[in-house]
C-alpha cells in the first residue's frame, strides 16, 4: 500500500491555527478585553490562513489525483487498443485456420463420397466376375464331361478301327488268296 506523506502546507496550517488558539487562550487568561479582541481577529487571520492554505492543498491533491487517473485511464485505452487489436488479429487467424479446416473436410468428403462410389462400383464388378467365374465353372464341367464322353467314343472308334483293320486284314488275305487261286486256275 502507498502511504502518503504529510505536507508541510498542511503541518503549517495546524501549526498556524494552534498559534492562534494559544493567542485566544493567552489573552483569555490576561483578562483584558483589547487583547483578547486583537488575539480574536489574530485566530481568526490565522484561522483563515489555515483554511486557504488547506484548501489549496485539497485542490492540488484533487488535480493530481485526476491527473493520475486521466493517466490511468489513457493507460487503460492503449491497453484496450492493444487488446481489441490482438483480439482482431486472433480472430481473423481463427477463422482463417477454420477456414483451411472446412475445406480439408469438404475435399476429404469429396474423396470419401468417390472412394464409396469406386467401392460400388468394384464391388459390382466383383460380383459380375464372380458370377462369370461360376459361369466359367460350370461350362467347364459341362465341357470336362462332353471331352471325357468324346475320349471313351474315341477309345471305342479306335478299339472298332483295330476290330475293322484286323477284318480288313483277314478280308485282304481271303482276296489275295482268291485272286492267288484265280491266277492258278
Amino acid at each position: 500500500m502507498r502511504r502518503r506523506q504529510r505536507s508541510t502546507r498542511l503541518v503549517v496550517a495546524v501549526i498556524l491555527l494552534l498559534v492562534g488558539a494559544l493567542a485566544v487562550a493567552g489573552a483569555a487568561l490576561s483578562g483584558s478585553w483589547l487583547v483578547a479582541t486583537i488575539a480574536a481577529a489574530l485566530g481568526v487571520v490565522l484561522g483563515t490562513a489555515a483554511t486557504r492554505i488547506t484548501h489549496t492543498e485539497l485542490a492540488e491533491a484533487r488535480r493530481e489525483a485526476a491527473r493520475d487517473r486521466a493517466e490511468q485511464a489513457r493507460a487503460y485505452r492503449d491497453l484496450t487498443v492493444a487488446r481489441t487489436a490482438e483480439q482482431a488479429t486472433f480472430v481473423e487467424a481463427t477463422n482463417a485456420r477454420v477456414g483451411a479446416h472446412e475445406q480439408t473436410i469438404s475435399g476429404l468428403e469429396r474423396d470419401l463420397s468417390d472412394a464409396q462410389g469406386c467401392l460400388i462400383d468394384a464391388h459390382r464388378q466383383l460380383v459380375a466376375e464372380q458370377l462369370r467365374a461360376d459361369d466359367a465353372e460350370r461350362e467347364v464341367a459341362a465341357l470336362t464331361t462332353r471331352l471325357d464322353s468324346a475320349e471313351e467314343r474315341a477309345a471305342q472308334a479306335i478299339v472298332r478301327v483295330a476290330e475293322i483293320e484286323r477284318e480288313l486284314d483277314v478280308v485282304t488275305a481271303e482276296w489275295q488268296a482268291a485272286e492267288l487261286s484265280r491266277k492258278r486256275a
